[in-house]
């Protein structure tokens, strides 16, 4: 049985875990090896994607919108397992890349990781799981704005890192932080598409 990742630095050492042996890691295989309706661990990946140099690949925030999209809508109607395309699944990245990133994205991770702890847990749990879904299926909607907008989709990718970390580690804190970071980032592309 799989453990379950608890904090950005051990979904770092899963991905290096993962790469060992590969030529490039897919979409899929991280899926697989996470867990098909482990949506928190899914939302830090898809916040690291957006926040890492994987975000200057061209079209890469719209497939993380789609990812994204899927996901949220799914677990708002109640599945147990989160159904992908295929061609989404079978995006990848070549293994040396994929190793890059993650040395570059470790030494944040750390810091990120000291700060957090079970707190506000009602922000969290169950219930309040379904209103995280909701408000990143919005996100997830206007991201393809983002693509006009430099940076934007990294700070939408900060906000579903955030929204994925805190319901890994039940920091509700974290989920007041990230609805004003959305506010703020969504402020920030209409203000710059007028």
């Amino acid at each position: 049985m799989r453990r379950p990742l608890q904090n950005l630095e051990q979904l770092l050492d899963h991905l290096v875990k993962l790469a060992e042996g590969e030529a490039e890691v897919s979409l899929g295989m991280v899926v697989e090896s996470i867990g098909s309706r482990a949506f928190g661990p899914l939302l830090m990946l898809i916040g690291l994607t957006l926040v890492s140099p994987f975000s200057g690949i061209p079209g890469m925030a719209v497939t993380m919108a789609i990812f994204v999209g899927l996901i949220a809508s799914q677990m708002l109607i109640g599945r147990r397992h989160f159904w992908l395309p295929a061609w989404l699944l079978n995006r990848s990245v070549k293994r040396d890349r994929l190793l890059r990133v993650v040395r570059r994205v470790r030494p944040l991770a750390r810091r990120v990781d000291r700060l957090l702890r079970p707190r506000l847990t009602v922000l969290v749990d169950y219930g309040a799981s379904y209103v995280i879904a909701a408000l990143c299926l919005l996100i997830a909607l206007g991201m393809p704005m983002m693509e006009m907008v430099p940076f934007s989709a990294s700070a939408a990718g900060v906000a579903l890192g955030a929204f994925g970390l805190s319901l890994v580690v039940q920091d509700g804190l974290l989920v007041v932080l990230a609805v004003g970071w959305v506010g703020a980032t969504f402020a920030f592309v209409v203000v710059n598409m007028i």
